[in-house]
């Protein structure tokens, strides 16, 4: 089982929010069962908060994480979702790096590590997810 793990959750843990401990210990279970990968778009969005490479590619493999570019099938499809939720009206607060980190865990992971804000469970019914 491989999970994808999106930025929301790294960056709890990393930030030490008030929820880290209990991101750490999902990330560890779903560790137990499979590889925890992160996409290029992840990996950028985490990587803001890193004064160098070397950094952050340090604190990813201490949580056991993965890095997995998008594929180009995984990129189509949040590209063809993204168009279905602008035409259903849906604002322009979900941009499309969203869209790819949940194309990407739909495509080339079984499930989601994410904070849901709405749009997963909607646009992705098929991905999986978890949460603390």
């Amino acid at each position: 089982m491989i999970t994808a793990v999106d930025s929301s959750a790294l960056i709890a843990i990393i930030s030490a929010q008030p929820n880290a401990a209990d991101w750490v210990r999902v990330l560890a279970q779903a560790r137990g069962a499979g590889p925890l990968v992160c996409s290029d778009v992840v990996y950028a969005e985490v990587g803001i908060g890193f004064g160098d490479q070397a950094e952050l590619d340090r604190v990813l493999a201490a949580l056991g994480v993965q890095f997995d570019p998008v594929q180009a099938d995984a990129a189509w499809t949040a590209g063809q979702i993204f168009k279905q939720y602008r035409r259903q009206g849906g604002p322009r607060t979900n941009l499309i790096p969203d869209f790819l980190v949940a194309a990407h865990a739909q495509i080339q992971a079984n499930r989601l590590a994410s904070s849901d804000r709405g749009y997963l469970r909607r646009y992705f019914p098929n991905l999986g997810l978890i949460q603390p």
